[in-house]
């Protein structure tokens, strides 16, 4: 199905391309081809170029996003178009060959919107994979039924002497690695295996449905730290296109900065506007993380708490700081510091951070890449005050920790915009 997919998707943005380049060439150079008109006959590398390399950054978004059910991805069209973009426009300032900027300009828009366009469509679409589970973990099974593209058409217990018909060709079929299996079960599993279906495990189905990691599958930690190693060599250059989209952008995030504690200094009467804190970052050494104060000053003079819906410790306007997360920008001093990420784990206060990792097993392994201003769980799952939702967004970063790469931040980030517009999870 994954590669079905891929090529699906591919094929569509081909032919978005193909027209793109069509309407761009009746609206320049008043031809349906490029190389039809006088003003552009040497335009047939130019073309080819833009072909190519949407090939060539297809292929390698592709193997970039992981593992993980297939499914329409805003994040991946941009690493597709920034990357064509680029490649073409490098290729022909070194080869030297013909180019009609205003034709690339048009062309480019006009694959963003069609790209953009099929995308919306297939994402509209319902669609989901059958899947059959013999598991033992019943929440676990429903976790999967309840996510919007499973169909779990049934549940099998593993010790169970007695075993339905044999699923329809096109059902998946998910078993738990982790339990012993009835000889009846056993039977049936082989039996369909050497009838040629799809059988996969069970953790890989829940994974790539709900987005998270099943705590009660792992076993020592390395199910998640094995596969960080293999991304290790790509956390270099995270953090250097993290820092520079962050020296860019810095600019537009300074002067909102600048309102921000302008507005504080006024409703605070001249209290201070930056509030600090001790927070756990990676490797579990401490740092200290800055926001714009939303609360009282006198805030945790009783000691560290969570923030609660309806906190009386905020200051006028602090609701609205923190729905839309203006009072998150002093973090990006963090990331320019090298403490944070723009994406991964969020940070967690030291006190909190230890009880934690006394109560919460695998909750450490958080802390094996920066935390973020963004991540994963946050746009998942939003806010955690208490151990039981902060088990349930632990499941959430040690996803993205398991599956991290360059599509994953974006989809994160992309998510995050649709997080800010809406206050999702704000406190």
């Amino acid at each position: 199905m994954r590669k079905r997919f891929l090529v699906r998707s591919t094929v569509a943005d081909l032919a978005a391309l193909a027209l793109s380049i069509v309407f761009a060439s009746i609206y320049v150079f008043g031809a349906v081809l490029p190389w039809n008109s006088v003003t552009a006959a040497d335009s047939i590398p130019m073309v080819l170029y833009l072909f190519l390399s949407m090939v060539l950054f297809s292929l390698i978004t592709a193997q970039m996003s992981g593992p993980g059910v297939p499914r329409p991805s805003y994040g991946r069209m941009f690493a597709i178009f920034l990357g064509t973009g680029g490649l073409t426009s490098l290729i022909l300032l070194f080869t030297r060959e013909y180019f009609s900027r205003p034709f690339l300009l048009i062309t480019a828009g006009s694959w963003l919107v069609l790209a953009t366009a099929h995308r919306i469509m297939r994402l509209r679409r319902p669609w989901t994979e059958r899947i059959a589970v013999i598991t033992g973990e019943k929440q676990l099974a429903d976790d999967l039924a309840d996510s919007p593209h499973a169909d779990v058409v049934w549940v099998l217990d593993p010790k169970s002497e007695s075993v339905p018909d044999l699923p329809d060709r096109n059902v998946t079929m998910a078993v738990d690695l982790r339990v012993v299996l009835s000889e009846r079960v056993a039977q049936y599993i082989s039996s369909c295996d050497v009838a040629g279906y799809n059988i996969q495990p069970f953790t890989s189905i829940y994974e790539e449905h709900t987005g998270r990691v099943p705590l009660v599958h792992l076993a020592e930690g390395w199910e998640i730290s094995t596969p960080l190693l293999e991304v290790a060599p790509w956390l270099p250059g995270k953090r250097a296109v993290e820092t520079l989209v962050t020296l860019l952008t810095a600019p537009i995030w300074a002067i909102l900065a600048g309102l921000v504690a302008f507005y504080l200094k006024l409703s605070t009467g001249g209290g201070p506007a930056l509030f600090k804190q001790e927070r756990v970052g990676f490797g579990g050494a401490p740092f200290t993380m800055y926001k714009f104060r939303s609360m009282e000053e006198d805030a945790e003079k009783d000691g560290p708490s969570f923030a609660s819906k309806q906190d009386h410790r905020l200051i006028p306007g602090g609701r609205f700081l923190r729905k839309s997360r203006l009072d998150e920008i002093p973090q990006l001093w963090n990331v320019l510091k090298g403490d944070m990420s723009l994406v991964g784990p969020r940070a967690e206060q030291v006190p909190f951070a230890d009880a934690f990792t006394g109560q919460i097993p695998f909750y450490p392994h958080r802390h094996l890449v920066r935390p973020g201003i963004t991540g994963w769980a946050q746009v998942n799952y939003g806010y955690a005050d208490d151990e039981a939702d902060t088990v349930e967004k632990l499941t959430y970063d040690l996803y993205y920790i398991k599956h991290m790469s360059p599509v994953m931040d974006l989809r994160v980030l992309w998510k995050s915009v649709w997080t800010v517009l809406t206050g999702f999870g704000a406190r």
